[in-house]
């Protein structure tokens, strides 16, 4: 059977995911935003916590994992070798490449440098998946924080190679105030309108935005459009580098 995927919310708008392997009963949290959250979400499913795997090493992704691991002392924690110094104690360090497994499937480890230059992203091939933590948002992208734009715009744009079907599951419930931003950079698309009046309907009836796919965040997402001629033009650009167009776009979207 398929690894079986529950989020809900922590915090403000964090989102908490849960990965189930049904053969064997193996569960991991992704990231460890809040800990009653991911306690309540384990009891409703009839889960036990097997592993935690986090995504960076920012509060709102990784504060909750002690108290995570005291409760489930046998959970195997996984990060990225390279922040290991500013994450919980690892019980598996990881890096490009790697394959973390859960119970009888697993993910591909994957450096997505740029938020943070420690980044990692977990691919699911198998189950058509990729948990991305704060890479890439539906309509958005992360903030440069630690990276560069040409390296953001290369992560951003290797996920975006990934199957169409492939289900994106973010850190954050940002949808709707990314298009508010979207649909200025990128008016006259018509697919990005009609997402915009489908992630409102959602919204009105406190339903989740996410999981996204990869083939509607090329359609309707700037940062993953910058090579565009059409959105270049709204950006008042011609025939630009689309790192020019993505920066850009990140940078205004800093201000916006």
């Amino acid at each position: 059977m398929a690894v079986e995927f529950h989020e809900f919310l922590c915090l403000t708008d964090n989102f908490g995911l849960l990965a189930h392997d049904p053969a064997t009963g193996a569960t991991a949290a992704l990231d460890a935003p809040e800990a009653e959250p991911i306690f309540e979400a384990l009891a409703e499913k009839g889960w036990s916590l097997t592993d935690i795997w986090l995504t960076h090493h920012h509060h709102d992704h990784i504060g909750a994992a002690a108290e995570l691991k005291a409760q489930f002392p046998k959970a195997r924690v996984v990060g990225a070798r390279k922040d290991r110094h500013r994450l919980p104690p690892l019980d598996l360090a990881v890096g490009e490449g790697d394959v973390v497994q859960l119970g009888e499937g697993g993910a591909q480890v994957w450096e997505t440098p740029g938020h943070t230059l420690g980044h990692i992203a977990y691919y699911f091939e198998d189950d058509d998946a990729v948990v991305v933590g704060d890479t890439l948002f539906s309509l958005g992208c992360g903030r440069v924080m630690e990276g560069t734009m040409p390296m953001m715009h290369e992560t951003v744009m290797r996920l975006a190679n990934l199957p169409g079907e492939t289900l994106v599951y973010c850190g954050h419930e940002y949808t709707e105030a990314n298009a508010k931003f979207a649909v200025v950079v990128d008016p006259d698309n018509p697919l990005l309108r009609e997402r915009i009046q489908e992630v409102s309907a959602l919204r009105g009836r406190g339903a989740f935005t996410l999981p996204t796919t990869i083939a509607r965040e090329r359609e309707t997402n700037p940062f993953l459009r910058a090579g565009n001629p059409q959105l270049q033009k709204a950006l008042g650009l011609d025939c630009a580098d689309p790192v020019e167009a993505f920066t850009i776009m990140r940078e205004r979207k800093n201000r916006f």
